[in-house]
């Protein structure tokens, strides 16, 4: 049997080792399109040599590949392409894994009551900040695109600082909201500024292109712990939220004001134990 060949969609099925119904899907999706449809009865036919391409499609879905990303590796120009979509593709997959398996385990301490010996690791001191002047950049994100989009927000910010009398303390993070993989804030971005009048005078520039603005915010009281680089992942930074709330409530302070995370050390230049930031809620 040579590659033109046409097989009837049962028998193309057999040897793809797909369903009819299966076929009929990827047809649809532009996957895996007949050789030829009978116009009459509306017979599907597919050529021999279709079937290395539709077994690959099945071998793909057995990696639980979305089909568009499936569309992505069997489009793709050459082979070499087509592996490197695939490796970008487990790569996401990896990087998901290791996430949720984080998760399990952080999960797993809570659930088995060691909540107490994971608080245990905080050291949970109160700072007084001063009143400063802001300019902040607001978006509603979900958790996987948290740590890109702070990094570039933060960028923003402290670049444009030069033109509102320089950068005047650390930058940080407010969430307004909570945030996980199917909530999305919102997240504000905070960068201190020197002169007033100049950071109102840069958002009044920049026009409707972001949620920027300017804030002026009041003195206030934070507790605080400090955590390193590595354990600003998430989910494992919410142990160190639940460690300063958990002690607010020992020592029976009250939330001022949405949690945040301040960011004092060149994130680039740390390493995976080195203290970067600080995990703090207002307080009174």
């Amino acid at each position: 049997m040579d590659d033109e060949t046409l097989l009837s969609i049962g028998a193309f099925a057999v040897r793809a080792r797909l369903s009819a119904k299966a076929l009929r899907l990827y047809d649809r999706l532009g996957l895996l399109p007949p050789a030829q449809v009978d116009e009459v009865s509306g017979y599907r036919y597919y050529r021999a040599g279709q079937v290395e391409r539709a077994r690959l499609v099945a071998m793909l879905r057995q990696l639980d590949m979305p089909l568009a990303r499936i569309a992505e590796v069997i489009d793709a120009t050459d082979g070499t392409e087509a592996a490197e979509r695939l490796a970008a593709y487990w790569a996401d997959v990896e990087t998901r894994i290791a996430a949720q398996r984080a998760l399990a385990e952080y999960l797993r301490a809570r659930l088995s009551g060691r909540n107490s010996e994971m608080y245990g690791a905080f050291e949970v001191e109160t700072v007084e900040m001063p009143a400063q002047v802001l300019i902040t950049e607001k978006r509603h994100t979900l958790a996987d695109e948290l740590p890109a989009w702070i990094g570039a927000s933060l960028g923003r910010l402290e670049e444009a600082a030069r033109a509102c009398g320089g950068v005047a303390g650390a930058p940080f993070v407010v969430y307004h909201s909570e945030v996980t993989t199917e909530s999305d804030g919102p997240v504000e971005c905070c960068v201190p500024v020197a002169d007033e009048a100049a950071a109102r005078a840069w958002v009044a520039g920049r026009g409707r292109g972001r949620e920027v603005t300017v804030l002026v915010e009041p003195a206030r009281r934070l507790a605080f712990t400090r955590i390193g680089k590595a354990q600003v992942a998430y989910p494992q930074i919410l142990a160190a939220f639940e460690a300063v709330e958990a002690w607010m409530r020992r020592e029976g302070l009250e939330y001022d004001g949405p949690c945040r995370e301040i960011y004092f050390a060149d994130w680039a230049a740390a390493g995976p134990e080195d203290p970067v930031c600080d995990v703090a809620f207002p307080v009174r």
